[in-house]
């Protein structure tokens, strides 16, 4: 592939809702552009941007996928990105590398939630955004009610700047709005626009060409005198007006047809915003020069783990330029890099090339220092770009190890995973012993344990977390213990008197001693702490841990030679036991705030679920189309909350959790958790 200048580079994000048609549309520009000689069909398990088997067993996209496309002299790098939920975090990724996000629609279905999703984060970004329908020769498709819908949801920015020729079956081709010109079949054969379109085609076109001039004080006047618009005058208008977010161009193709790809291309080389016209600003907010000759600074955006070469990083110039065989500085660790060969990368194939351009997206493999997020640049001229936020986790399982043999191996492996996918999360629970993987889902999980195996031959189980309940006491206690015990020779003595009180939430197990004149002598004192603060560890009431009281020492009594350090442990282990019993020990749950995004109509149905979950609704507040239902409820109720909120809104809810307090567990729920914790003793320690 010949080397392109930033001027010549288009960097276009592909996103949208699940199955409508973003790797197939890929997959026929690659097709039409001449890039592959067949072009492959997700069915068929041969698309360039799918190439990951669990991609071929599950039919769509889980990583992003870049696809560089040759076109008129111009270089466009289209970045697929999957659709469902779950991944959002590649969409994220994908986002951070474009300048331009092809938002793609199903010509049956219109926008869904994924549509609302991505151009959410588009608008986030600050990304103009281009819509394409898709899928016109479905059975059924409706151009003009996708329209509606669109233009109901974003307003008349929303601009038709291709028409289809026929549907479903009749599907002829597209009409050019601009050019008043017809391209047919999918070989886009040039031809004068059908008589029984001319009417509506030209008042689309009057609509359109409106809609540009208005944002342009020259073109405006000379529209309104009725002086000729030249084409490159009109291109240049669109361009700006996309760039600052005015227009929103629509365009229509079938991308399994090949009809109305040429034009999307044509399009997108005369109208998408090159890197060079793209403001690039660091974190702290200030522009960076971008041309060639700026010091080099590089965004890694991606990091995929390949089990033959090793890591590979993938890289987006956001300013000078970046050499093979060349060092650069990476900025976020403080460590130097060396920059091996650097790879064209289409798909899963590799073409090496000498240097990227301004705004061009390469790969490079192996380096030892650098994640996704990182910047790479120079040493004596650092810049940091504005760091990557993804969304927190709502999604949770205990990891463990399937066979012996992968124990060793599972800690490594699980860190290479969480480079690759910054949507997971590993953590440790110190109080349940369990190792504990979150993410954006099930299936998100369930394709993460999937690579485990597939990538790294680790084999893992999943199971649901324990609820990190804790115990505390209801009220204020004592308890006096004597441990006694004679076998010959040097006995075991002890005596321990404790009070037990509760403290407020939050604050922790406090152990303080208030003996006087010696009856349990001082160097015996730290070992009634420690079986106090052991026994608290594995708890009393039902195998969780003891907190939120205050255990003081206030008396006892010890043998001259029979006394020890383990007796006054044992006793002390034995006297909290009885201490706790004594003051109504009782359990305590942790209580998230959970926030649900929900279209408004299914507000009630969220409320109404909720409350089955004892959860305590704080209000509902409307967001737009949307309304966000706030409540606090228990954990133990939503573990399993993302699947029955994707249930109850056919996918188009999301949410958000986090910890807020423990409060206490009603008795009924109680007596079910201290019979679950005695079934299983092994697990509660």
């Amino acid at each position: 592939m010949k080397h392109y200048s930033s001027e010549e580079i288009r960097n276009v994000v592909l996103v949208g809702h699940g199955n409508v048609g973003k790797t197939s549309l890929g997959e026929s520009a690659l097709f039409v552009s001449g890039a592959v000689t067949r072009m492959g069909s997700i069915e068929e398990q041969n698309t360039v941007g799918d190439y990951d088997e669990d991609e071929h067993r599950r039919k769509f996209s889980l990583n992003l996928a870049v696809l560089p496309v040759e076109w008129n002299g111009v270089k466009i790098n289209f970045i697929d990105t999957p659709g469902y939920a779950d991944f959002v975090s590649e969409v994220i990724c994908g986002v951070r590398a474009a300048d331009l996000a092809l938002i793609v629609v199903d010509a049956l279905a219109g926008p869904e939630v994924g549509t609302d999703r991505v151009w959410q984060i588009a608008e986030e970004r600050g990304l103009p955004r281009m819509i394409l329908v898709n899928r016109l020769d479905r059975e059924n498709a409706d151009y003009n009610s996708v329209l509606s819908s669109l233009r109901e949801k974003w307003g008349t920015s929303v601009a038709p700047l291709l028409l289809p020729i026929g549907e479903s079956n009749d599907l002829g081709g597209v009409i050019d709005l601009l050019a008043m010109k017809a391209y047919l079949g999918s070989s886009g054969e040039p031809s004068e626009v059908p008589a029984d379109y001319q009417d509506n085609a030209e008042e689309l076109r009057a609509a359109l060409i409106e809609s540009i001039v208005e944002n342009d004080e020259e073109l405006m006047a000379k529209y309104f005198e009725d002086e000729e618009i030249t084409a490159e005058e009109l291109n240049t208008a669109l361009r700006a007006a996309l760039a600052a977010g005015e227009i929103v161009p629509l365009l229509c193709a079938s991308a399994t047809q090949q009809v109305g790809v040429r034009q999307m291309l044509d399009t997108l080389v005369a109208v998408a915003p090159a890197p060079s016209q793209r403001e690039v600003v660091d974190s702290a907010g200030e522009s960076l020069e971008v041309s060639e000759g700026a010091p080099p600074v590089v965004l890694v955006f991606k990091t995929s783990a390949d089990p033959y070469v090793g890591r590979l990083s993938y890289l987006r110039v956001m300013a000078g330029a970046v050499k093979a065989d060349s060092h650069l500085w990476n900025i976020s660790e403080g460590a130097d890099e060396r920059l091996g060969t650097i790879y064209s990368q289409r798909g899963k194939e590799q073409e090496p090339v000498d240097a990227l351009s301004p705004g061009d997206i390469g790969v490079v493999a192996k380096l030892s220092h650098t994640g996704t997020g990182d910047t790479l640049g120079s040493k004596d001229k650092p810049v940091l770009l504005p760091a990557m936020t993804f969304p927190e986790p709502v999604y949770s399982m205990a990891v463990r190890p399937g066979a012996k043999a992968a124990v060793d191996k599972l800690g490594p492996s699980l860190q290479r995973l969480l480079e690759e996918d910054p949507g997971l999360r590993l953590r440790r629970d110190a109080s349940t012993s369990e190792t504990i993987l979150e993410g954006l889902g099930d299936a998100h999980l369930d394709v993460a344990v999937g690579r485990l195996l597939q990538k790294f031959n680790v084999e893992v189980e999943l199971s649901l977390p324990r609820v990190p309940y804790r115990e505390t006491v209801g009220r204020t206690s004592s308890a006096d213990y004597t441990h006694k015990k004679q076998s010959g020779g040097h006995g075991q003595y002890a005596r321990v008197s404790i009070e037990i009180k509760p403290l407020s939430r939050g604050s922790g197990l406090q152990f303080n001693s208030r003996v006087v004149g010696g009856s349990v002598p001082r160097e015996f004192i730290p070992a009634v702490e420690k079986g106090v603060m052991e026994t608290a560890q594995e708890g009393v009431v039902a195998g969780y841990e003891l907190t939120d009281c205050e255990v003081t020492l206030f008396d006892g009594k010890h043998h001259p030679v029979d006394s020890s350090e383990m007796a006054f442990k044992l006793a002390a282990n034995q006297a909290l036991k009885e201490a706790v019993a004594a003051a109504h020990g009782v359990l305590l749950e942790p209580v998230m705030t959970i926030r649900v995004r929900t279209p408004e109509a299914k507000a009630g149905d969220i409320v109404g679920d909720l409350n089955t979950k004892r959860a305590r609704i704080h209000g509902i507040v409307p967001d737009g189309s949307l309304s966000v239902v706030e409540a606090d409820v228990p954990l133990s109720e939503v573990q399993r909350y993302a699947s029955d909120l994707r249930s109850l809104t056919q996918g188009r809810g999301l949410f958000e959790l986090e910890f807020d307090r423990y409060e206490e567990v009603p008795s009924n729920v109680a007596q079910r958790v201290i019979e679950s914790g005695k079934e299983e003793p092994a697990a509660a320690h």
